[in-house]
């Protein structure tokens, strides 16, 4: 198989894996026959190896450091420290109130090159908060790697941040393979 027919069947599989049908209640309130469950990938070690390793390409060169978002980044920054022997830290939207009170756990992020992962992407907001967070720390952030990119205007926010988002997928690759 090609590089493009393989990510083809890696879109077609998360798909499968993660598009529910039935009644869903939704943030926004309204209710939906569909619902997109990303933490199926995540759950699916196979799946999730398969996503690390198409990942890898992605990875900027002078990347030190991957930092995984609470909570989606967290089992994709693992799989994909797992095959570039990056070291990882761990993100939390707000630092715990005990114990070492961190926000990002694991490697140290102040002065390296850090380049922060999360899931899915859709609006960038959390993405942008964690970022500044990040910089806040000490760290050097000019990239972040999603799985999916909804888009629907995540990496505009991010740009207009300094950072440049890259995505594995899109929901347009996704409805392609659903399509077939």
């Amino acid at each position: 198989m090609t590089d493009v027919e393989t990510l083809a069947a890696l879109a077609r599989d998360i798909d499968s894996t993660c598009r529910l049908t039935g009644t869903f209640a939704l943030r926004s309130g309204r209710t939906a026959n569909e619902y997109f469950d990303k933490y199926r990938f995540e759950a699916d070690p196979r799946l999730l190896d398969r996503v690390a390793a198409h990942l890898v390409p992605l990875v900027p060169t002078d990347t030190e450091v991957l930092a995984g978002l609470e909570m989606g980044g967290i089992p994709v920054v693992t799989a994909l420290g797992r095959h570039t022997g990056l070291p990882c830290a761990f993100v939390r939207k707000t630092a715990k109130p005990y114990g070492t009170a961190r926000l990002a756990e694991g490697a140290e992020v102040a002065g390296r090159r850090v380049l922060v992962i999360e899931d899915v992407v859709t609006s960038g907001g959390q993405v942008v908060i964690s970022t500044g967070h990040l910089r806040e720390l000490g760290a050097r952030v000019e990239h972040a790697l999603c799985v999916i990119d909804r888009a629907e205007g995540g990496s505009q926010a991010l740009a207009a941040h300094g950072v440049a988002l890259r995505a594995l997928l899109t929901r347009a690759d996704l409805e392609a393979q659903r399509a077939r």
